[in-house]
């Protein structure tokens, strides 16, 4: 093996290691399935090895993986091949905190809605920003992070009474 594919495997596990969670995190809010999640984070990684795309800055690189992330899982959603299977129960093992009442309201909140409110809250980006990565309009994500907030604090106030 010569030090060129060195370093090229060296900045493939460096990727791996910094991006990797935030796909996954990002294609289970999309998909809403553990293994689903885990063939769109293959795919993802897969195009970043075969295209080996040149980044303007680290800001520029994490935008490609959501918008690569997003794309990838809204492909497998609308396959043929996933309309036609049959979902088997998925049980993700995740931390405590995440087995929240806030994390399980998230989860039972459309795709788009789910999306926003991942990349607002757990990416930390803003409105304009999601706005370009989802390839839509500031206003459009606007409104749907106004309507994902009051339909999670509606679910809320109900689980609250009972």
């Amino acid at each position: 093996m010569d030090s060129q594919s060195l370093r090229t495997n060296d900045s493939v596990e460096h990727i791996l290691r910094k991006y990797s969670d935030m796909v996954f995190r990002v294609a289970y809010s999309r998909t809403n399935n553990t293994h689903d999640a885990e063939d769109v984070m293959q795919d993802v990684f897969l195009r970043y090895i075969r295209s080996k795309p040149c980044f303007e800055s680290e800001e520029h690189e994490k935008a490609w993986f959501l918008r690569v992330t997003i794309n990838c899982a809204n492909s497998l959603l609308t396959s043929s091949w996933f309309r036609r299977t049959t979902m088997l129960d998925d049980r993700l093992s995740v931390t405590l905190a995440e087995k929240s009442e806030v994390y399980y309201a998230v989860l039972a909140l459309p795709k788009d809605m789910r999306t926003v409110i991942h990349l607002y809250y757990y990416e930390d980006y803003d409105i304009r920003k999601i706005a370009e990565i989802l390839g839509r309009s500031q206003s459009y994500v606007k409104s749907i992070l106004m309507r994902a907030r009051k339909k999670l604090k509606s679910v809320l106030e109900v689980n609250e009474n009972v």
